[in-house]
C-alpha cells in the first residue's frame, strides 16, 4: 500500500490490529477443528465398538472444552482498554522482609503468566529491598487482550507460609498490593499540560552487578493536578526513559479517568486500602495446608506451586464471569 510506512506509529497500530484479528480467526477455526475431531472419533468408537477410544475423545473434549472457555472469556472483554497491553505495579505491604520477598515472588509470577500466554514482559522500575525482596516493581505486559485478564489481579494479595527469614521458623503473614493499568497507545487523546508536569533526574538504583545504572538517566515524573508521580529507570538514556514514562502517565490518567466514568467504586476502594489484614483479594496459603483462594469468587486451587509459575487463567476467568453476571463490582 504507497504511504503505508510514512507514519510507522500507524502502521504499527494498523498490524497489530491484523495480528489480533488473524488470532482470533484462527482461534474459531481450531475450535472447529477439536468439534470435527471429537465428532469424527465418536462416529469411528461407536462403528468400531471399541471402548478404548474413549480416552482420546474424553482429551479432545477437554481441550474443545478449554478452547470455548477461553473463547467465551475473550468475549467479555468487550471494552476498549480491554483489547490494551498492561502495566503492572506491585508493592510490598504489612510484612517485612516477607512482604519484600512476597512482592518480588509475585513479579515472578506476573512473568511467567505472561511467558505460557506468549506475551512479551518488560521490567520498567525496580526497587530493591534490603536484605531480600523488593519494595516495589512496574512491569509492562504486552499481548491481546493483555489488560482484560490482568484487571482482575488489581488489589491486595496475601501470603501466609513459614518465614524462610525467621530464625525460630514461625508462620508469617505478608502482604503485597497489585495494580494493573492499561497501557494506552497514542490513538486516545489524553488531556495532559507540560505545565503540570514535574520532571527529576535520578540515577538509577540496584542490588549491583552489570545492569546498575551509573548515570543520572533514571526519571521521575509528578503529574500536580493528581499527584500521581511515576519512575522509569529501565533505559541508560534519559530521553528514553522520559518517554517510557510519560507513557506511563497516560496510562495512569487514563485508568483514573476509566474508574471515574465506570463507578467501579468497590475497586477503587479495594486499592486504596492498606495493605494489610482484612483488604486482601486473594490469599496464598503454604502453612498450615496449601491453597490459593480466591475471596471474590470463591475460586480455589490446592497446587499453589502451579499458580506461582503463572497458571491464573483460572481465577482471572472467574472473575471476568462474575463480573459480567453482576455478581462482583467492576
Amino acid at each position: 500500500m504507497p504511504g503505508f510506512w510514512d507514519d510507522n506509529d500507524r502502521a504499527q497500530a494498523v498490524l497489530k490490529e491484523k495480528g489480533q484479528i488473524e488470532r482470533m480467526v484462527s482461534d474459531w477455526q481450531e475450535l472447529a477443528r477439536l468439534r470435527d475431531d471429537a465428532a469424527t472419533l465418536i462416529e469411528l468408537g461407536e462403528e468400531a465398538e471399541d471402548p478404548s477410544m474413549a480416552d482420546e475423545v474424553a482429551t479432545t473434549l477437554e481441550q474443545l472444552e478449554e478452547r470455548l472457555r477461553s473463547l467465551e472469556t475473550r468475549r467479555m472483554l468487550s471494552a476498549e482498554e480491554d483489547r490494551m497491553d498492561a502495566i503492572v505495579e506491585i508493592n510490598a505491604g504489612a510484612g517485612g522482609t516477607d512482604a519484600a520477598d512476597w512482592a518480588d515472588m509475585l513479579l515472578r509470577m506476573y512473568g511467567r503468566w505472561a511467558e505460557r500466554q506468549g506475551f512479551q514482559s518488560e521490567l520498567l522500575d525496580l526497587s530493591p529491598a534490603d536484605p531480600a525482596g523488593i519494595r516495589s516493581a512496574v512491569l509492562a505486559i504486552r499481548g491481546p487482550y493483555a489488560f482484560g485478564y490482568l484487571q482482575s489481579e488489581s488489589g491486595v494479595h496475601r501470603l501466609v507460609r513459614i518465614s524462610p527469614f525467621d530464625k525460630d521458623a514461625r508462620r508469617q503473614t505478608a502482604f503485597a498490593a497489585v495494580t494493573a493499568y492499561p497501557d494506552i497507545d497514542d490513538s486516545i487523546e489524553i488531556d495532559l499540560n507540560p505545565a503540570d508536569i514535574e520532571m527529576e533526574a535520578m540515577r538509577s538504583s540496584g542490588a549491583g552487578g552489570q545492569h546498575v545504572n551509573t548515570t543520572d538517566s533514571a526519571v521521575r515524573l509528578r503529574h500536580v493536578p493528581s499527584g500521581i508521580v511515576v519512575v522509569c529507570r529501565a533505559e541508560r538514556s534519559q530521553h528514553k526513559n522520559r518517554d517510557k514514562a510519560m507513557k506511563m502517565l497516560r496510562a495512569k490518567l487514563y485508568q483514573q479517568e476509566l474508574e471515574k466514568r465506570q463507578a467501579a467504586q468497590a475497586e477503587v476502594d479495594a486499592k486504596k486500602k492498606k495493605i494489610d489484614f482484612g483488604s486482601q483479594i486473594r490469599s496464598y496459603v503454604m502453612q498450615p495446608y496449601q491453597q490459593v483462594k480466591d475471596l471474590r469468587t470463591e475460586v480455589a486451587q490446592t497446587d499453589i506451586q502451579r499458580v506461582l509459575d503463572g497458571d491464573l487463567n483460572t481465577f482471572m476467568e472467574a472473575w471476568l464471569a462474575a463480573r459480567a453476571e453482576g455478581a462482583i463490582d467492576a
